[in-house]
């Protein structure tokens, strides 16, 4: 089996295959440890790393995390969210982490276990010469090609989108579009020791929502996600932008004020998209290879993570009894496709001043508040039985969207055209 990407999702396949014996080989374009963003872990997260053995590691680096702090302007304060108070008990924190040393344990971990994992490799191009088959040509960084001839290939290579791109099946999602800009600070104002020091705090505003993630040493992690036009705007240096960026919501200004930025500001452009299937006959898609929403719920090593393991299952599966493949390849299509479509209804309206005044205003009826929380934890894989609670929730947004028509009519068209300018 081969193996595209080193990030979360790769690593958890390749663990998972080479504990179960086969042969895999996984290939990643940098060296470990490096940069990458998305420090914010769920509490779904957990039995993944113990089932991978990394638990104890993790916690080691890690900045405990209990809950989510949601600041709205229109609002004039913050509301936060404590896991604990979930419908399901059991997954009561998380971590933020530095993913540099995260995706590092993950690597090394499948590789203990038997994996090869070749870094500074490239992944460059993908033929299907029959029905059964296929070839993937590599080039490491010394120029030295190779062909492999994998009887399978998981294609975890994030953003980059190797399959999808050279496939022709990447799609831009036409009811979001977002962008991003983040940096490292230093000497930023955080919560006191306690439950609070590790929560994250989303401040919403005018063009879109920031992330501000403290993590254990010190160091918090900053970003805006924006709509398109916004980013467009522009002119002159991207660290004078994004500094500007920051002065329109106060509260996170007042934070952050002397405090150092210690990296350089880096910008992502429009990355809202998704592939037209999951899989193919010797392929299979995980994580960000295969969407990317939009990161307000922390989702994105979470659904790499529960990617990776479910295409080792599938690929498995598919060996030890052929004849029972396509079952295989459905049941990972529906989990693959779970998480994101389950997450997209919020993601879409989560600039709605409805869905602000029910975060706002968090009310209990039928434990929606409770399901809710169990939903923002990651909570959607297993048997909670939270989907009847979650559709109350539906139903009282629309009920405050029906409530303020002006308001909402105007949210709307704002989005509306938000997405046509992406």
């Amino acid at each position: 089996m081969l193996i595209v990407g080193g990030g979360p999702g790769g690593s958890s396949a390749a663990a998972v295959l080479a504990e179960a014996g086969h042969r895999v080989v996984l290939i990643e374009r940098s060296r470990h440890p490096r940069f990458h963003i998305g420090e914010s872990l769920l509490p779904a997260n957990l039995p993944l790393f113990e089932r991978l053995g990394v638990a104890e590691q993790i916690r080691a680096i890690g900045m405990p995390k209990h809950g989510a702090e949601f600041h709205s302007p229109a609002h004039g304060r913050s509301e936060r969210f404590c896991f604990d108070d979930s419908w399901n008990r059991a997954l009561p924190s998380a971590y933020q982490v530095r993913r540099s040393a995260f995706d590092e344990i993950l690597l090394r971990r499948a590789e203990r276990l038997g994996a090869r994992v070749i870094e500074g490799c490239r992944a460059q191009e993908v033929e299907f010469p029959a029905r059964d088959a296929l070839l993937v040509r590599t080039e490491g960084e010394e120029g030295a090609r190779t062909t492999w001839r994998p009887r399978y290939l998981i294609d975890a290579s994030g953003r980059d989108t190797f399959l999808g791109s050279r496939l022709g099946i990447k799609e831009r999602n036409p009811r979001h579009a977002s962008c991003a800009l983040y940096a490292h600070f230093k000497g930023a104002w955080r919560h006191e020791q306690g439950d609070r020091a590790g929560d994250i705090t989303i401040f919403w505003f005018e063009h879109g929502w920031f992330w501000f993630i403290p993590l254990a040493d010190g160091i918090t992690s900053v970003g805006a996600v924006v709509w398109p036009y916004y980013m467009k705007a522009r002119k002159g240096p991207l660290e004078a932008f994004f500094r500007d960026t920051i002065a329109l919501s106060p509260p996170l200004a007042a934070r952050l004020e002397g405090a150092e930025r210690v990296t350089g500001v880096e910008a992502s452009g429009s990355y809202t998209y998704r592939c037209a299937h999951t899989h193919g006959e010797r392929y299979l898609l995980v994580g960000d290879a295969y969407s990317f929403i939009d990161p307000v719920f922390s989702s994105g090593v979470l659904f790499a993570m529960i990617g990776g393991v479910a295409a080792a299952e599938t690929i498995d599966a598919c060996l030890g009894d052929p004849r029972r493949r396509h079952e295989a390849m459905r049941r990972f299509e529906r989990r693959v496709r779970l998480g994101p479509e389950r997450f997209a209804w919020f993601i879409y309206r989560m600039n709605h001043p409805a869905m602000q005044s029910l975060f706002m205003k968090p009310r209990n009826p039928l434990r929606v508040r409770e399901a809710l929380l169990s939903f923002l934890s990651g909570d959607l894989y297993e048997d909670t039985p939270l989907w009847r609670s979650l559709r109350l929730f539906q139903v009282l947004y629309y009920l405050n969207s029906l409530a303020m028509p002006g308001r909402s009519l105007a949210a709307l068209r704002r989005r509306s055209r938000n997405i046509r300018c992406a």
